[in-house]
């Protein structure tokens, strides 16, 4: 039973220092990212959801198969606020994240129309490697189109 138990927190630990982040990211960072990637999806989807390319259903998939990651991810951005400017400043830094997301993806995704985002949230729904979201937020959440991204280049 003990060696059981030894397994699995080491194998946890491995999993935890193997997964990968954007390089030279800072947890806190990547968390914000994932956050901020999750926001533009959202905001995205409800802007597009008239046309031919609603993309909602994908977007409930991508968020349901990566609750546990959207979720991880939404708590090391609170405690790194939290830590920060306290737990009033930290709830105060999640709103004007959130809402500077939302003003940003209103009028909709600077170089992605609604057909491309509904095929990355495809993609970002059927994937199961977490990795996959810092990628898709470094690549989406950039000031411009990047050369042969993965998600980026659509």
């Amino acid at each position: 039973m003990h060696i059981g138990k030894t397994f699995i927190a080491a194998a946890s630990a491995a999993a935890v220092l193997l997964t990968p982040v954007a390089a030279g990211a800072a947890p806190s960072q990547n968390a914000e990212n994932i956050r901020k990637l999750d926001i533009m999806l959202m905001v995205t989807s409800l802007r597009c959801r008239m046309g031919k390319d609603d993309f909602q259903p994908q977007y409930r998939k991508f968020s349901a198969n990566h609750i546990t990651t959207l979720n991880g991810a939404a708590r090391t951005l609170e405690a790194g606020l939290v830590k920060r400017h306290g737990a009033k400043g930290a709830k105060r830094a999640l709103d004007r994240i959130s809402v500077g997301m939302a003003n940003q993806y209103g009028q909709g995704h600077p170089w992605l129309d609604c057909g491309a985002l509904k095929d990355i949230t495809s993609d970002l729904a059927a994937s199961k490697n977490s990795a996959d979201l810092s990628l898709a937020a470094d690549e989406l959440l950039a000031s411009g189109p990047r050369n042969g991204g993965r998600f980026a280049a659509r």
